[in-house]
């Protein structure tokens, strides 16, 4: 088999699995904060146990993602060590700061976090969440810097064949960053607010004994929901204005097209035919302006807020459920159109996707595939099992921020005794 081919494959399908988990884990930091904000300012119990139970579910995503982003990690030296080689003086400075950052301050946050409860001043523990959110969102911002420079390159020179950075501030005022960065971030915020009306529906569904508990998540999460889908459809297509520029072959006019595919053939060889990305690109482009639209009639379900008549009705509530799923879609659609429109290249203009990939087998690199692949599969399924088994249990008894004296409710019908 085309071992270019397999090293594309393996790496889409890691870092769209992974992709997943970051939604999820951005989404929930944000929603996170709010909600022991609110328990700090308003003293009200219901939002601790909010807290509890959401952040829960948070620590499940984030410790199961840490995983795939370490496979993901990996393949940057093992797949494409011609991209390393020749673009890692610019390309992994980013990186390696996002990995301080996501690897060190994140989780020193999130442990102290974890384990302060009833231990720390409620300023202090809320101020860990608050660093933990932070971090997060930096751990976005680095990886979105050296995607941006994939996308357009700036600020280096080409040196016996490598490049090297010689304006690092060129890397943050990259045309291709910053709105791309915030359609990344109300992306996972949109995630975050279907993810928990979606949950909060089907704990109302079934009747929940935590009434008051769901109803108040469920109206954050559809307010989230909306403010999310506002931003991150505005920001989506905010980028058409700079793609035509920066990425002619992408989203150009058809002549544009052309001209840049013929420039790039008289300077690196072969057809214009081989400088333009596939004739399907667009697809995942319509599938994810699709989806977005129909996300962004969650707006309509604001009024029935008012004397919980979204609930009443129970109609709405099967409908944000049915919902869940779409955002994570519609940003693997964002996603696919982002990385396969700059091909044949891997970074755009200067670096062909075939010159970047490891000279291997293609028996050594359909082993990588699929044993990554699995890897991959597994950790995502077992994350989702474990999302709903925990999600089924409800708000009653999260483990989570459980005091030393609190006794242990009964899940299955057996008395626990409580925790020394």
């Amino acid at each position: 088999m085309d071992p270019l081919l397999l090293a594309r494959l393996q790496f889409a399908t890691t870092t769209s699995i992974h992709f997943l988990f970051v939604l999820v884990t951005l989404g929930l930091v944000t929603l996170l904060v709010y909600l022991q904000t609110a328990r700090f300012v308003t003293k009200k119990p219901v939002y601790e146990r909010l807290t509890r139970f959401w952040g829960t579910l948070y620590l499940i995503n984030y410790a199961l993602g840490i995983v795939t982003g370490i496979v993901m990690e990996f393949q940057f030296g093992l797949n494409w060590s011609g991209l390393s080689r020749y673009v890692g003086n610019v390309f992994g400075a980013p990186l390696a700061t996002e990995t301080l950052v996501a690897f060190f301050l994140e989780s020193t946050f999130l442990g102290m976090w974890i384990f302060g409860w009833h231990r720390l001043r409620r300023g202090i523990h809320l101020a860990l969440l608050y660093g933990v959110a932070i971090t997060a969102y930096t751990s976005a911002f680095w990886v979105m810097v050296a995607n941006s420079w994939l996308q357009h390159p700036v600020g280096y020179e080409e040196k016996d064949g490598v490049a090297h950075l010689t304006d690092f501030g060129a890397l943050l005022s990259n045309q291709s960053f910053p709105i791309a960065l915030l359609h990344v971030i109300f992306a996972a915020i949109t995630t975050g607010g279907f993810l928990m009306a979606g949950i909060s529906a089907w704990q109302l569904i079934r009747r929940n004994p935590d009434y008051e508990v769901f109803r108040k998540s469920l109206r954050i999460g559809v307010v989230t929901a909306a403010i999310g889908t506002t931003m991150v459809t505005g920001f989506g297509y905010a980028q058409f204005g700079y793609l035509s520029e920066i990425q002619p072959t992408k989203l150009g006019a058809e002549a544009d097209k052309l001209a840049a595919a013929a420039d790039f053939a008289a300077r690196f060889g072969g057809s214009p035919g081989d400088y333009l990305p596939p004739e399907w690109v667009g697809a995942p482009l319509g599938f994810m302006i699709l989806i977005a639209n129909t996300l962004a009639l969650v707006i309509f379900l604001l009024p029935l807020l008012w004397r919980d008549w979204i609930i009443r009705l129970k109609f709405p509530l099967y409908l944000l459920l049915f919902a869940v799923p779409l955002p994570f879609l519609a940003a693997l659609f964002g996603w696919f159109f982002r990385e396969l429109g700059r091909q044949p290249w891997v970074a755009y203009g200067l670096l062909k996707t075939g010159d970047a990939v490891t000279p291997a087998s293609g028996g050594v690199l359909l082993t990588s595939f699929l044993g990554f692949s699995v890897l991959l599969i597994a950790l995502a399924v077992a994350d989702w099992l474990l999302l709903a088994r925990f999600a089924s249990r409800g708000s009653a008894d999260p483990a989570l921020g459980r005091r030393p004296d609190e006794p242990v409710l009964p899940i299955d019908g057996r008395p626990e005794p409580a925790l020394a």
